[in-house]
């Protein structure tokens, strides 16, 4: 199949990347991205706060600051009352105020089923691009948010979460990563992507394949949940950790060191997780100072980019 394209794509779909990119001139590239999805919170309004953190994710993760935003909404008419609607966008109105971008329309349809997204413009310098492709042999791995929301949600579906830990992972997802964003861009970044549906493990994947690189990934370092942990162990794992690790595994592997629970949780999929950035160890412990000084807490080295052995992650 054959997509319309000119010399101004400067990251289309000849590549996995998480946004478009197109060059408008020689110092403006628009990135366009677009996502939504079904629930994953009961409340409305932390619904609508979360779908927005999550699409305006991936300009943040490319080196862009989002700009305008349009609403994509499917909603059940004869099934829910508007009022849960109304509490969505105004969900999402509040976090695009909080990432300083513009709702300029939008596009609903009647569902069985209630999804709610938005598709973002963002602007970046073309020399300023940043992909997931653009790993360098000894660079240092950096993770901003802690792992295990889609195993933790899972136990919220289980009535087995306290309310507590509900409110605490409802925040994370809502969280913006326009900050750590900022951050990054005051130093020499590598490649960037953002942790989501296919877990770390499947997005660290995805920047190593076809790089002539590896990875290694020091399990005891990586943020986590810690109730996520202990629901793995129970066997609360989400479907979609199950598949993100056979799609990747040939290229994983794991030291006998590293317990089951711990692997699960690094294949968990995310809802709005945090950024994976890659930067040269000389500015690695700078960059995680920058990050916690800006209120990101969990932000932690993980792990470094490997000569070899080929499109191999090695999790210790």
């Amino acid at each position: 199949m054959a997509f319309p394209t000119n010399e101004d794509v400067l990251i289309g779909l000849d590549r996995a990347d998480d946004a478009g990119v197109y060059r408008v001139s020689d110092d403006l590239a628009l990135i366009q991205t677009v996502d939504f999805f079904t629930p994953v919170v009961d409340d409305p309004y932390w619904f609508g706060q979360i779908a927005a953190a999550n699409a305006l994710s991936d300009v943040y993760a490319m080196g862009g600051t989002p700009k305008t935003a349009m609403n994509l909404v499917a909603f059940p008419v004869n099934e829910m009352d508007i009022s849960v609607l109304r509490a969505v966008i105004q969900g999402g109105i509040d976090k695009l105020v909080e990432a300083e971008t513009v709702l300029i329309g939008g596009h609903s349809i009647e569902d069985r089923e209630l999804k709610y997204g938005l598709s973002v413009t963002g602007f970046v310098h073309p020399d300023r691009v940043l992909t997931k492709k653009r790993l360098r042999a000894g660079d240092r791995l950096v993770l901003t948010k802690p792992l295990g929301i889609g195993i933790v949600n899972t136990a919220v579906k289980a009535n087995l979460a306290s309310a507590d830990l509900v409110e605490t992972v409802t925040r994370i997802m809502a969280a913006l990563n326009r900050k750590a964003a900022e951050v990054m861009d005051r130093f020499d970044v590598g490649a960037c992507t953002d942790v989501t549906g296919f877990g770390l493990l499947g997005h660290l994947a995805e920047m190593v394949s076809g790089s002539g690189l590896g990875a290694r990934i020091d399990s005891q370092r990586v943020p986590m949940i810690p109730e996520a942990l202990e629901f793995a162990a129970m066997g609360l794992i989400p479907a979609g950790a199950y598949r993100n690790r056979e799609f990747r595994e040939g290229m994983l592997d794991f030291s006998e060191s590293v317990e089951r629970t711990r692997q699960d949780v690094l294949a968990d999929p995310q809802t709005s997780g945090g950024l994976l950035i890659s930067i040269g160890e000389g500015q690695v412990a700078d960059l995680i100072l920058a990050l916690k000084d800006a209120g990101i807490a969990d932000a932690a080295d993980i792990g470094a980019v490997t000569a070899g052995p080929d499109e191999t992650i090695r999790v210790d």
